[in-house]
This record gives C-alpha cells, structure tokens and sequence, in this order.
C-alpha cells in the first residue's frame, strides 16, 4: 500500500500544470476623452459656468491634515467630478470601465 502512495505522489508531482490563456479585449480609448467633461485642474466655479449645477453634490470626505485634503463630488448625469479642494483631480463616467494604462507593455498571445 506505502507503494502504490508513494507511486501515485511521485506521479502527481511530475506531472505538467495545465496553462491556460485568455485574450484581453482594450475599452477604444478613454471613455471621458470622447465626451464633454471637465478637464484636471478646472475650478469648481469653471465647471459650474460650462456644465451648469450638477444633479447632487456631496459633502466634502477628510481634510483633517494637508496630506488628507478634502475631497468632494458633484454628480452629473452620466458622469461624476471629484474636487481636492477647489481644483478637479479626476472625472468618472458612470458604466464606462476604467483606462487601462501602459497599453503598450501589453503583448499579443502567439
């Protein structure tokens, strides 16, 4: 019995792993490039002017120290702006996924 064991260990272990590949299909582009939004560094008081009021906007989150600004969002349709402090750091479009950076490291399957 200590044989047949210690046959079927030795056989498992030397066997070949199965690899297995998928392919990765790239979002064409940024999603919030092909539409009109705010762009970094904007004021709030600039996207009011050209975007109008948002649909809500939400209480700052953090500033307790100047390495934890605050941090605030006003949602528009289809697409979110968040403020640090007064200044635009980022625009999310709602369903949209996100960029996918360093597209060029990415290798075809063979």
């Amino acid at each position: 019995m200590r044989k047949v064991f210690r046959s079927l260990l030795i056989a498992s272990l030397l066997t070949v792993p199965t690899i297995r590949a998928e392919i990765l299909e790239l979002p064409a582009g940024d999603p919030a490039a092909t539409l009109d939004v705010p762009s970094r560094g904007m004021s709030q008081a600039a996207v009011a002017r050209r975007y109008g009021e948002p649909l809500r906007r939400h209480a700052p989150v953090g500033g307790g120290s100047p390495q934890q600004p605050p941090i605030t969002r006003w949602d528009y349709d289809g697409w979110s702006v968040f403020y640090e402090n007064n200044t635009v750091v980022d625009v999310v479009v709602k369903d949209a996924p996100a960029p996918v950076h360093n597209v060029d490291a990415l290798r075809a399957a063979p």
